[in-house]
């Protein structure tokens, strides 16, 4: 890697992604879509044509599974299917991404939060049943606000929140909604090559790019802030 550490100095608080950063959700949001897809009597899909359609909400996901000539009636349908199930099935095959563990535990102390636009009830409860959940401060999902990523109100909420500027926090997140989300909060972004959307990452360059998370602490040398009261 090219960056030098002294580039992030000034970072001071981290916003993770979930899919495809945190968690390998993969097989279980596959599987999901396609028990949604067979209670509407549609063919199921391959898994890797349902994993690229990962990254903007649910009924994003949905709704391009069930093809363009689905009614808005049939997605929201499919949408409360894939909703009731997944909520049941979420953890079945779920698991966290190698280095993970490791750099959240070593950088304890620093004020993190999640953004995601997986409806935040799964979110947390994934992060919980994980056992992930003491590592961050806040927990949003895509339901959490009016406009979901690449829009930069989530991360302004979290600015505002952790009384941070801009250039204090790092975006790290595996797709181009990530990096096109840091871009427009004015963010630093690293962007993972292990993720879902991670193929898209050389037309939209992050900041830092890392093929294990352990690979960004070298590149956090400053202080955490504190949180704002």
């Amino acid at each position: 890697m090219s960056e030098t550490p002294a580039r992030f100095s000034d970072v001071r608080a981290l916003i993770f992604d979930l899919d495809g950063t945190l968690i390998d959700s993969k097989l279980d949001l596959a599987l999901a879509v396609n028990a949604a897809l067979e209670e509407m009597g549609r063919t199921s899909l391959p898994h890797e044509t349902i994993f690229s359609y990962v990254g903007q909400g649910a009924l994003n996901l949905v709704a391009r599974a069930l093809g363009e000539g689905a009614t808005e009636a049939e997605c929201q349908r499919g949408l409360e299917f894939f909703i009731k199930y997944y909520s049941v099935h979420k953890l079945d095959h779920t698991s966290v991404y190698p280095g993970v563990r490791e750099t959240l535990d070593t950088l304890k102390g620093m004020p993190m939060a999640i953004l995601t636009n997986k409806p935040v009830g799964a979110s947390r409860g994934i992060v919980e049943g994980l056992g992930l959940t003491g590592h961050f401060q806040f927990i949003y999902g895509g339901n959490s606000f009016e406009r979901k990523k690449p829009d930069p109100m989530g991360v302004e909420t979290i600015l505002r929140e952790f009384g941070a500027s801009p250039e204090q926090v790092l975006f790290v997140g595996d797709s181009e909604i990530d990096v096109l989300t840091a871009r427009n909060a004015g963010t630093w972004v690293c962007g993972v090559t292990y993720g879902f959307g991670s193929h898209l990452l050389a037309e939209y360059p992050p900041d830092l790019l890392v093929d294990n998370l352990t690979e960004l602490l070298p590149h956090l040398s400053g202080n955490p802030i504190g949180k704002r009261s």
